[in-house]
């Protein structure tokens, strides 16, 4: 018997380049943070070294764009030995946040325990606390804090504005007719208001870190603290605190930086006036570049010392 040879078909050619799949896996990555390589380039990279320039020379408005004339580091000496509002600014941005900081850390701690406990209306609670993240940026907050003054805003601002108001815990005060009885008693009644607003205020984001590290403690951990016979006092010192530790760390660090970056506080204001009022950009370059040095080694320094305490978990 002759045997009859099938001949089989083979199977087309592939066009184009053969791409391994996890370099295409790479590909399209590199493809997906191309816009924001190009945006961080353009728009932070760009103007960061040029503010860096800017900095070292004199800079005046003339037709065509800014002019410039060298002048070294005097703009940086000038704003530490002559200008006294940003030295005495800068003390009290340092003041504000060394005593702001703790409090909102311990206060960010207790309220993630207590949210990260079984209750009823838990999730309207934590998005009460989670509120100020959110609505703190843009227009919402040129509203509430009553800024809107153009547009069919005007009006509205002013009264929404009312409900955030401390003014209207001394009303509150002065009908029970118990605000003016001293001056030091208004006094600390004034302080103790707006630093527990602005306390809540800022602690949104730290709740949310303390939060997921809260969760993520293991089940075992409080097992063997409940077999030893320990109280919820030794269970928090000793279990708690050194599981959530390195989310203290990332949190100490998140709330200088918000302090210090504030639109608010005086370094700011004195550096955007500067800038956009005064025109002296090089000026206000220097001021800005001085204290991003400065805030530089204050986290430096804060860093060392609390990462000392820090526990990690080793697998």
């Amino acid at each position: 018997m002759s045997k009859t040879k099938t001949a089989g078909t083979k199977p087309p050619k592939q066009k184009g380049l053969k791409i391994p799949y996890e370099r295409r896996k790479a590909l399209y990555g590199y493809g997906f943070i191309a816009l924001w390589a190009i945006g961080s380039i353009y728009f932070f990279i760009i103007p960061l070294i040029k503010s860096l320039i800017y900095s070292l020379y004199e800079t005046k408005v003339a037709e065509g764009g800014l002019q410039l004339t060298k002048f070294g580091l005097h703009n940086y000496v000038d704003a530490f030995r002559h200008d006294q509002n940003y030295s005495k600014a800068l003390v009290s941005m340092l003041q504000h946040t060394a005593l702001t900081t703790p409090l909102i850390l311990i206060f960010s701690i207790f309220i993630a325990v207590i949210l990260n406990q079984k209750f009823k209306g838990r999730t309207f609670a934590r998005a009460v606390f989670f509120l100020p993240v959110i609505i703190a940026t843009g227009p919402v907050i040129s509203i509430i804090n009553g800024n809107m003054s153009t547009g069919g805003y005007a009006g509205g601002s002013e009264q929404f504005s009312t409900m955030f108001e401390t003014n209207l815990v001394d009303q509150l005060l002065n009908y029970l007719g118990i605000m003016n009885i001293s001056d030091s008693l208004s006094e600390i009644i004034n302080t103790l208001t707006t630093d527990i607003f602005n306390l809540v205020w800022n602690s949104g984001i730290q709740i949310l870190l303390f939060l997921s590290a809260l969760q993520n403690i293991p089940f075992s951990a409080k097992e063997a603290a409940q077999m030893e016979g320990a109280t919820a006092w030794e269970y928090f010192w000793k279990i708690t605190i050194p599981y959530i530790s390195p989310m203290i760390l990332a949190s100490l660090v998140y709330t200088i930086v918000d302090s210090f970056v504030d639109p608010s506080n005086e370094v700011m204001e004195i550096v955007l006036r500067k800038s956009s009022q005064e025109w002296q950009h090089g000026y206000s370059a220097a001021m800005a570049w001085a204290y991003f040095a400065i805030i530089g080694i204050v986290l430096a320094i804060v860093v060392a010392i609390v990462n000392k305490f820090v526990y990690y978990e080793v697998d």
